[in-house]
């Protein structure tokens, strides 16, 4: 009986405590919280300095995904007219939203850094089609974007999606030294 008013006697105590203290409430939407450092938002896929896209066609990422949210149907690279670095490239990515947990595991399986979570976390809509992202959207989401999900200047905030990749940190480049099957020696590039 005493570790019961005891108990009671610290529940209340607590409540006070806070009772005391001012509310912490922001005003959304005019003033938005600052985000952590690790919060994972909107997903981007990202294209190497030449204009190639990064995503070599893998899968890795619809596969670590836990609930089955990433569609990746990858299709071969035309030699003469590459769309990847590597010898395959993703001809259908696809992300249904409503099914993200936002883990980051698609992130985290990436060989070559080309999907990343951003900071963008207003995602709302009202249309389902709306919560399908294409590759063309997760490419270039300031054009293809859904105009109610794209915030420009929340998107453009984080640095880390702003900074360049070193030299040695790029695995594209491990892929571009790849040679297709049945090319020719003499059009081979040169180590």
């Amino acid at each position: 009986m005493l570790d019961g008013l005891r108990n009671l006697a610290l529940g209340f105590w607590t409540v006070l405590r806070h009772a005391s203290q001012p509310p912490t409430t922001i005003p959304y939407p005019e003033v938005k919280r600052e985000l952590p450092p690790a919060f994972r938002g909107r997903h981007r896929l990202y294209r190497h300095e030449d204009g190639l896209e990064r995503c070599i066609g893998c899968e890795l990422c619809a596969g670590a995904c836990p609930s089955s949210a990433i569609y990746v149907l990858a299709a071969d690279n035309d030699p003469a007219h590459p769309v990847s670095t590597g010898e395959r490239y993703a001809e259908i990515y696809e992300i249904n939203m409503i099914r993200c947990i936002f883990c980051g595991y698609c992130e985290e399986a990436c060989p070559v850094d080309a999907i990343r979570l951003g900071p963008e976390y207003e995602l709302a809509d009202f249309e389902r089609r709306d919560f399908v992202y294409t590759k063309e959207m997760l490419l270039d989401p300031e054009k293809y974007a859904p105009k109610r999900q794209y915030h420009a200047d929340v998107d453009q905030k984080d640095p880390e999606l702003r900074r360049e990749i070193p030299e040695d940190e790029d695995l594209g480049e491990v892929y571009r030294r790849h040679v297709p099957l049945g090319v020719p020696p003499e059009d081979r590039p040169r180590a």
